[in-house]
């Protein structure tokens, strides 16, 4: 068997730069033997004495894919000794292979992420886990990476050992990155053209409306008292008439919700709950918590969305008796919650209540919410109702303000 194994300097009197030329020597011989698949076994200097780690199962033909590959390639000792990694995690590290090899994997990380990467360590199994963390690269800089674990097999090896396959993620951030910001430049379409159709309907539609039901009421008042069929159908256009100048400018607020713009989330809150209940007969409780003056004016327009969508969906599919809206301030997140007691649905298999899908309403209401580096969340199960509940992070910068998360998507 060939063990790869550092040796003192044939010349103990030999000067200092020598010495470390002739360590060095060997250092490079040792990576290449190891590469080269000409080394069975590497000896590790630790605290306990050495310990010899085979390497009896690294075929040579196994070591030049692994080294082809596009992935960081590891091998650990259970102290995170690193026996051997590929010239794609040197690079991501942007370390000499030489000076990765033999150092330990603690070295590129966080100490935040290695006290979560630990006790993945110790209950690593065959099974193998992954998890996302970042790798310094030196300078101050890192990488985002995904780490997928495995304990390698005992067989062939002395001392248990890790296998760790490193997936670059940058690429995958910067496009999940240009993907969020589309998604809201989508969103900012939206609502301007929601903008120009409330002005539509509020401008025209509704004005043509109330001069139909103005004449419509001059028609019933000078019909004689002997047409008294005619005036009572005449009564009944005007009434007709004036619902649908009443929905037509319901319609119009909620696609432009200038309430929400002069007077706030909580006004707005308790408005739309209100008119929903009126007109559904579905009991609602609002609970709200002591609010700053005013929140950051996309995320009063993103709870305000959720709330809609919500609503909608209950109305249409939940057969709901009761349902509760609560704004509340845990800690420096704001957290909106919409709950109701009706039949349910599976979120796993996104299924509808009644048309087989989730609504597409609440996929984009997702993306708005991470787009303010919020999480939107959606319980449910099959008889027991369904809750949505979407928390942001509050931020203390003006309405208005510049940055992502502050401008204003309103359009007047």
């Amino acid at each position: 068997m060939k063990t790869a194994r550092q040796e003192k300097p044939a010349r103990a009197t030999a000067s200092k730069p020598a010495r470390l030329r002739a360590r060095l020597a060997v250092a490079e011989a040792t990576l290449r033997a190891i590469r080269s698949g000409e080394v069975d076994s590497v000896m590790v200097a630790g605290k306990e004495g050495s310990q010899v780690f085979t390497l009896d199962g690294a075929e040579h033909a196994y070591r030049v894919l692994i080294e082809s590959m596009n992935e960081g390639a590891l091998m650990l000792t259970p102290n995170k000794t690193i026996l051997y990694a590929n010239q794609c995690f040197a690079r991501m590290v942007g370390c000499p292979l030489e000076q990765v090899i033999g150092s330990s994997l603690r070295r590129f990380l966080s100490a935040a992420d290695r006290a979560v990467l630990r006790p993945l360590l110790k209950r690593a199994d065959q099974s193998g886990s992954k998890i996302q963390m970042r790798l310094d690269t030196g300078g101050g800089s890192s990488v985002p990476v995904q780490i997928s674990i495995r304990l390698l097999a005992k067989e062939g090896f002395r001392r248990t050992a890790i296998g760790m396959v490193v997936t670059d993620m940058t690429e995958a951030r910067r496009i999940e990155e240009l993907l969020r910001s589309l998604t809201q430049r989508v969103v900012q379409a939206q609502e301007a053209e929601r903008g120009r159709v409330a002005i539509e309907l509020h401008d025209h539609i509704t004005q043509l409306l109330c001069a139909v039901l103005v004449r419509s009421q001059t028609l019933a008042d000078k019909l004689p008292a002997r047409e008294e069929p005619l005036k009572r159908e005449a009564i009944k256009l005007r009434e007709l008439l004036g619902h649908a100048a009443e929905e037509v400018e319901r319609i119009s607020g909620n696609l432009r919700p200038g309430l929400l713009e002069h007077l706030g989330l909580a006004t707005v809150l308790h408005n739309t709950v209100a008119e929903f209940a009126k007109r559904t007969g579905v009991a609602v409780k609002l609970a709200g918590a002591a609010l700053p003056a005013r929140l950051p004016a996309e995320m009063e327009l993103t709870f305000y969305r959720i709330l809609q969508e919500a609503l909608k969906n209950i109305e249409q599919h939940a057969r709901a008796g009761h349902v509760s809206v609560g704004l509340t301030k845990p800690g420096n997140l704001m957290q909106l919650a919409i709950k109701d007691d009706g039949i349910g649905f599976n979120p796993k298999e996104q299924t509808a209540r009644q048309n087989g899908k989730l609504g597409l309403g609440l996929i984009g209401l997702r993306e708005r919410v991470a787009y303010l580096d919020g999480t939107l969340i959606v319980k449910s199960a099959p008889g027991k109702g369904t809750t949505i509940q979407a928390q942001i992070p509050l931020i203390d910068v003006p309405r208005g303000g510049g940055g992502r998360r502050n401008s204003s998507n309103r359009t007047h």
